[in-house]
């Protein structure tokens, strides 16, 4: 029997999205980022179709799939040119972390509005003297002096997409970790919740979502703000991030496919003396490794969903791992490539790739850089001695 890499439903959203984000296509996100704007009108029509929320469960709103069906509508965003970042965030982490976890109450208020894109969330994880080790988060959370309300305290960095998203989950420690034993909770802060105050991070990489630096000066919370069991942090933590690897992953294939795609075509138009470049090997060649890297990628982001759609999150984390690692080196490889086919033009702006070169490195360095996930790989999966 031959084996079924994606159903036919599968096959039917990744032509449907693609469809969509034809429809937009990079000239539409350049100019809402020339513009200083956001992609409302991808986001909100994305969210009408049902794409948004294809992870999140019926009952809420959503389209009952999981992480699976999500990454595929960012890769075929990304490959149309127009990816949404915020959705690395906004369902596949929070989401995905309420869902699993969130009281009733956190369900009903929060994942019918971020299924149908009328509300949007925030991930505040790293902070400035933290970045890959955990261990080191020093924003800390205590019991006010009722004993009912939270008290937060403690600075963000890097984080996406503050100013429009209602709130943001933010990865705080109960005080008694400080002994050495990792121990984060998650609170959803609103956005205007007193003592949160926010400072955009100037950046040489140009996107809709803007970066953010985030400081929390005593923001106090009601009880209802803690997502979750506060001593299974660490459990709901991971299931917020091998999502993330996942879709980083899916974005990264995006684009990679995007820039290969405009590198291909002007291959098979442009002539030099009398035949395409594409018909020489030194141009044919290069270009053919980048789309084995990127189906190569694919192939281990698409086992990874599968992982953690059925519930195996430790194979899931190993697996997002090596996605996350594959789809960056795939893409920052096919889209040196691409822009190196066409020469000068792939500087242009009529082209739409040089800008691409620096937001290709984005899934090299974050949500976890390539150097930790060699480290995990070289440490969990082979068994080798911890470095770090």
């Amino acid at each position: 029997m031959t084996p079924v890499l994606e159903t036919d439903e599968h096959k039917a959203l990744r032509a449907a999205v693609a469809a969509l984000g034809n429809r937009y296509g990079r000239a539409y996100l350049t100019k809402v980022v020339a513009a200083g704007a956001h992609p409302d009108e991808l986001w909100s029509e994305a969210a009408k179709l049902g794409y948004l929320g294809v992870n999140l469960p019926e009952e809420y709103g959503g389209g009952g799939g999981g992480i699976a069906e999500l990454s595929i509508v960012l890769e075929e965003l990304g490959a149309a040119g127009c990816p949404l970042l915020m959705m690395v965030v906004s369902p596949a982490i929070c989401g995905t972390v309420i869902a699993r976890f969130g009281t009733e109450d956190q369900k009903q208020n929060w994942l019918p509005g971020l299924a149908d894109g009328t509300r949007t969330m925030a991930f505040g994880i790293t902070e400035p003297d933290a970045g890959s080790n955990s261990h080191r988060i020093t924003t800390t959370a205590r019991r006010a002096g009722d004993g009912t309300d939270w008290i937060l305290t403690g600075r963000k960095v890097f984080i996406s997409g503050v100013d429009i998203a209602d709130a943001t989950l933010i990865v705080g420690r109960t005080e008694d970790a400080r002994t050495g034993k990792l121990k984060p909770c998650l609170f959803i802060v609103p956005r205007e919740a007193p003592g949160f105050e926010r400072r955009k991070i100037d950046m040489e990489l140009h996107g809709a979502e803007k970066q953010f630096e985030l400081t929390l000066d005593d923001v106090r919370l009601p009880a209802d703000a803690l997502v979750g069991d506060e001593d299974a942090g660490l459990l709901q933590l991971f299931a917020g991030l091998n999502p993330e690897r996942i879709m980083t992953a899916a974005f990264a294939i995006g684009m990679g496919r995007y820039a290969l795609s405009r590198a291909v075509a002007y291959a098979r138009e442009r002539t030099v003396w009398k035949d395409p470049i594409g018909a020489h090997q030194a141009i044919a060649h290069p270009l053919a490794q980048a789309h084995i890297d990127l189906e190569l990628a694919r192939l281990m982001m698409q086992k990874a969903a599968l992982l953690y759609d059925s519930g195996d999150d430790a194979g899931a984390g190993e697996a997002a791992n090596m996605a996350k690692y594959a789809a960056a080196e795939a893409c920052v490889k096919a889209v040196d490539q691409s822009v190196h086919t066409l020469g000068g033009n792939g500087l242009t702006g009529e082209f739409g790739l040089a800008s691409l070169i620096t937001a290709s490195r984005v899934a090299r360095i974050a949500p976890v850089s390539r150097e930790m996930i060699l480290n995990y790989v070289s440490h969990q999966t082979l068994g080798l001695p911890k470095s770090y």
